[in-house]
Parts: structure tokens; sequence; C-alpha cells
């Protein structure tokens, strides 16, 4: 029991070993790219890189695991002919991959995936068709010399002892080894949190080719493949000019008449993105009366939108519709594909160009869903998430309740002055189920943990009112999606996505309701037109607040999409191939919504 233990340690160790040396080696092969970093960066790229490593590393061990169970019940040599095989496996897939994402980084500038293999099985000729011969051979030769190093190295760290001699103890023998199977999996996973291991968790630097350095490729291309998505076939339901000419009109940019909201170019500017809040939990656009009291005062002292509607109703998806301006998916979460995210415009990385400092507030897993990496991306240089909060605070499954986010951001507030405005979002999290939170004002347990969240925006509103910063103030309330209230709504009616958007702060010129149709993604261009900041790159969005723009709303569910007009708001079911919600007008918004989602899906494939 004891010598197949060791031997399994020994073996997770050196897979350890091999992938941490790939990341100074990649480094070294790329040297004028990573000139300028010291040898603190060459370290944080490693320790960085720990996470997926780690996971892989546990992947790669399972199989001897398995192997050394067996052995322990059947002493044939075949066992250890199996065992071989796997080193043998695993050593060619490690050596692949690095060398494959060694020679292709200087053209593609992210991190191995399954796109190479993509183009392999579709056409080997061409795959290799811009390469020479002499550096097929070479690539080849070098393939095969590294991954026999690589092999006898796994070899001498299993040892010889674990397939020596019978074993007196077999049932204690294997149960130990079941133990030690299920610690690999809290690796594999990435922990005991909510979220799973992903390549977001190597991301950590403003400079993505840290990052990029920092990922485990052998972990990126299993990712990839796990999550491999032909985006260019998805949602072909017209020609492409009639597509075009479609979509011509509906992202067709106004002439620049924008219902002026501020009193000033550039404010202090606090995005407060609220799970799950639905407009149904505000009296004042028709809901319950004693939840969201604190969202109907601030709607009454600013700018209350009383039309609007989520993308998705999903948190990944509903981030990138307000922070990039572009809508979700219904059959994938673009937050899961870090190459093609790093290409989004957002309003944090369009803020920064104007000298605006950028900060994430969230109390949950930064890395949930590949976050951390989409948010860096974006340009958030500084994101605060449950580890940077003391364990005690962390009193929730989803981590930190939303009053101690808060109060960390006002924290900062006091602390050193910046003398250049600022961006800060808070993401929140409290009011999701098991709806665990410090507070009791109502006896369901859901509108009390929405309450809460409410309570938590009024003080920190009331807080900030009490500052020299409120005049210069413009905090934006938005959910990022409608969630467990009004209870088992479906997915396949238009209120399902009907959230507030509200804006208020000393920067607010007059209280006024706005009555246009938008939704979420539509925020960045309505936003950055308020400041005077060009907004061409966000293809999706539009200045709703600008009246010779298109004004309509286009969400997705699980592959369906729905589209809003004053004229009509209609959802199509992609499985069942039919119109499912129709009100006002005779499917007027079908073709509409069809070429939206075409040429949506045109835009993820380019990415």
């Amino acid at each position: 029991m004891k010598r197949c233990l060791v031997a399994l340690l020994q073996l997770y160790v050196y897979w350890l070993v091999v992938f941490v040396i790939q990341k100074p080696l990649f480094m070294a092969w790329y040297a004028g790219m990573y000139r300028e970093r010291g040898l603190l960066d060459w370290l944080s790229v490693a320790w960085h890189g720990l996470p997926l490593d780690f996971s892989l590393a546990g992947y790669l061990t399972t199989v001897p695991a398995l192997l050394m169970i067996v052995r322990t019940w059947l002493h044939h040599r075949y066992v250890g002919v199996l065992m071989r095989v796997w080193l043998a496996l695993s050593s060619a897939l490690v050596v692949l991959a690095f060398l494959v994402n060694l020679g292709l980084y200087e053209y593609w500038g992210f991190p191995l995936d399954s796109t190479p293999l993509f183009y392999f099985l579709s056409s080997p000729k061409d795959a290799f068709a811009s390469v020479s011969a002499w550096y097929v051979v070479f690539a080849a030769v070098a393939w095969v010399a590294l991954s026999t190093l690589v092999y006898l190295g796994a070899r001498w760290s299993l040892g010889k002892d674990w397939n020596h001699g019978i074993c007196p103890h077999r049932i204690v023998t294997t149960l130990v080894l079941l133990l030690a199977l299920g610690i690999l999996i809290i690796p594999i996973r990435g922990g005991v949190t909510v979220s799973t291991m992903n390549t977001g968790k190597a991301y950590y630097s403003d400079d993505q080719r840290l990052n990029h350095a920092a990922v485990n490729p052998l972990f990126s291309v299993m990712e990839s493949l796990s999550h491999q998505e032909d985006f260019g076939s998805q949602y072909r339901f017209m020609e492409p000019t009639k597509a075009n000419k479609l979509f011509a009109e509906l992202s067709r940019k106004g002439k620049g008449n924008t219902i002026k909201l501020l009193n000033t170019d550039r404010p202090d500017i606090y995005i407060l993105i609220l799970e799950s809040f639905s407009s149904k939990l505000m009296a004042s656009l028709g809901g319950e009366k004693d939840v969201a009291v604190n969202l109907d005062k601030l709607g009454q002292e600013g700018v209350l939108f009383t039309h609007f509607y989520a993308n998705s109703f999903r948190t990944d998806r509903g981030l990138v519709s307000i922070l990039s301006g572009f809508p979700a998916q219904p059959t994938t979460s673009l937050m899961k594909y870090p190459r093609k995210t790093a290409h989004l415009p957002s309003i944090a990385s369009e803020l920064r160009k104007v000298g605006y400092g950028t900060k994430y507030y969230y109390g949950g897993d930064a890395d949930f869903t590949n976050m951390r990496s989409y948010l860096v991306s974006q340009g958030f240089n500084d994101i605060v998430s449950d580890v940077d909060f003391p364990v005690s605070d962390r009193l929730s499954k989803w981590g930190v309740p939303d009053h101690l986010v808060f109060a960390r951001l006002l924290e900062d507030l006091h602390g050193k002055p910046s003398n250049k405005p600022m961006l800060r979002v808070v993401q929140t999290s409290s009011s999701h189920e098991p709806f665990d939170v410090p507070y009791q004002r109502l006896s369901d347990e859901r509108l009390n943990a929405f309450a809460y969240t409410d309570d938590c925006v009024g003080r920190f509103v009331d807080s900030l009112r009490h500052t020299a910063n409120w005049s210069k103030s413009l905090v934006i309330i938005v959910p990022d999606h409608l969630g467990c209230y009004p209870r088992d709504i479906s997915n396949l009616v238009p209120e399902r996505y009907e959230i507030p958007l509200i804006m208020v702060g000393g920067a607010i010129a007059e209280p006024r309701r706005v009555e246009v149709i938008g939704s979420q993604h539509d925020l960045a261009a309505t936003l950055l037109a308020q400041l005077g900041v060009d907004h061409s790159q966000f293809k999706f969005s539009k200045n709703i607040l600008d009246e010779t723009s298109p004004h309509f709303a286009f969400f997705t569910v699980p592959d369906a999409f729905g589209f809003v007009t004053t004229e009509n708001r209609i959802i199509f079911d992609n499985k069942a191939q039919r119109v499912v919600w129709d009100d006002g007008g005779k499917n007027v918004n079908l073709e509409k919504g069809k070429a939206y989602l075409q040429k949506l899906y045109d835009q993820i494939n380019e990415l």
C-alpha cells in the first residue's frame, strides 16, 4: 500500500515539474517578447499557471491509480504493459501540445486550443501547406526525442516497487487507492467551490502575453475540445445578402440627437450589477410594493428606463452583454472562449483610453466561468474577489455577502484619493439561491434576499451621497438577468427578460423616465455617448437615447431568441422551428430576429 501511494505521489509531482518547466522554456523561446520582464514576472507566470498544472497532473495520474488498483487484485504482466502505454501516450500528448503551442503562438497570439486539430482533421494537406518539409521533419524528430525523454522520466518517477510482489492487504490497499483517486478530483476540479477549473484561473495580468505564457497548452486544448463550437455553421436562416441588409438597418447608428442626462462629461462611474433582479420587484414598474424600496426611490430621483430587457438568463452571458455591448448567445457562453473575448470592445477599455481608472468588485469566485480572463482582457486591471476577504467573511455558498463587498468599495474610496476619474463595477451575489443572507425583513426567503441586496444598494448610495465626490458621481444599476422571481417563470415569455435600468447620482441633470425599448448590450453605446466617447466599434450596441437610432430589444434563451419592438414581441424556438410567442403583429419581427442572430454568430466566428 505504501509503495503504491509513494509511486503515485512521485508521478503526480513529476508531471507538475514538467508543466512548470514549460513556462520559462516558452518565455525563453519568445525572449524578444519578454525582454523587458524581470525575474518576478517569470516567477509570477509559473505561479499563476499552477492551478492548471495541478489539474492536468491530476488527470494524468488517475489512470495509473486505477491500474494500481487492478494490480492489487491481478498479478499479470499486462498491467505493467498498460501502465507503460499510458505513460508513453501521456508524454507524447504533453510534448505535442507544448511544441505546437510554441510554433503557433507567434502567428495566432493566443494559447493553443483545438483549432489546429480542427484544421488537420478537415484537411491535413492544407494544414501543412504553409510549412516546409524540413520543418515538418525537424518538428517530428523533436517530438519523438522529447516524448521519449519525458516518458523515461515518468517511468523513473513511478519506479518499479508498485508492480512487485503480491499485496497482502488487498481490501485496505484498494480502499486507500480509491481515497487517493477521490482526492485527485480536488485539483482536477480546481477546489471545492462552485467554479470548476478553466484557463481563466491562469489570467492575472494586464499583459496578455504573461497570461498566455501561464496557460498550460494541453489543458487549454482539452477545455477547448469540451466546448468546441462551429459558430459559422449555426443559425443559417437566410442568404448572407439578405441577413446583411436587415442587420445594416438594425445596427444603424443614430445621427447624434442624444438626450443629455448628465451635467458633466467625466463623472466617476459606479456600475452595480445586481444578481437576478427583475422589474417585478419594483413597485414603480408594476411589481411588488415592499421589496426593492431603495430602487424605487432611486428610480424616482434619477433616470428610470422602463422598457429594458436582459439579454439572457445567466450571469456569464449578462456580464458580456453589459460590459462589452455584445449580445448573449442561445447555445453557448462566449466567456468560455478567452481568445474570442479578448477581441471584444468594452466599456472599461474605452474609458481607460480617456483617463479612467478601473476596478472590479465581486464577493464570489472570480474564476467562475472564466470570468477573470474575461475581465482582465476587457480592461479591469484590479479585481477584488472572495480571496481578498478574510475567511470569516466568506459566509455563504457564493462567497462574501453583498454588504461587505460594498463596504470594501467604500473603504477603498476613502483611501488614497485619485486624480483621475474612476470606473468601479460591483457584482452582487447574495440574491441567489440558497438565499442565506444576514438580513431579515420579509418572511419569503426569496423576496427577503432581494430586499437585502436592495438595502445594500441604498446604504451604498447614501454613503456616497455624503462624500465630496457625490456631485460628479454616476451610479448605474442594472441586473445581470432575471432570476428566481417571479417563481417558475417560463423561458419563453418576454416578461422573463424585463429588468430595470437606473442611473442616479449628482452627475444626473434631472430626474426622468425613459420609455424607449432597449436591452443590456445597449448600455455600452448609451453610456459612452453621454460621455462623448466614440462607440463605433460596438457593432451591436446602440445609443437608445438617440431618437434616430432603431429601438428594439434582443434576448436569447436555450436555443431560442426573442425580439421586441413597440409593434411586436416575438420568441422563436429554434429546436421546434416555430414561433412560441407573438403579440401585436403577425410575426413582423421574425425575419429581423433571425438576421440579427445569424449575424451575431458570424461575428463570433470571426473573433
